[in-house]
């Protein structure tokens, strides 16, 4: 079995969530287990480039969450989406992403010194 992975949430991955419970409780909480499903590797995962990989869900319009790792062990949830906004989702998450990755490269910077 793979090993567990810890896992962070983006300020606007848990803003997309808290919509989607506030409109679909049932479908926010099918993708919140999906999300944990990611500790241990497990769920229809697909590259979409630059480190950043997208878990698909097949419920309601297609659900999509973006997310990278960092430092083998850590999963950075990115965003999510529909299907319908499939290729605008990747390019901001590709961006959140290289966001994420300055930041953990200064947190890992200042705990070398």
């Amino acid at each position: 079995m793979a090993a567990m992975k810890t896992i962070s949430r983006s300020e606007k991955f848990a803003d997309w969530l808290a919509r989607l419970s506030k409109k679909d409780r049932t479908t926010a909480a099918i993708v919140a287990r999906r999300i944990e499903r990611l500790r241990f590797g497990l769920g229809d995962i697909e590259p979409v480039g630059d480190g950043v990989s997208e878990l698909r869900i097949h419920v309601g319009p297609g659900y999509r969450i973006y997310f990278g790792e960092l430092g083998g062990v850590l999963i950075i949830v990115l965003a999510g989406g529909t299907k319908s906004r499939q290729q605008a989702d990747i390019d901001e998450a590709k961006l959140v992403f290289v966001d994420f990755k300055k930041k953990f490269a200064a947190r890992q910077a200042a705990r070398d010194r």
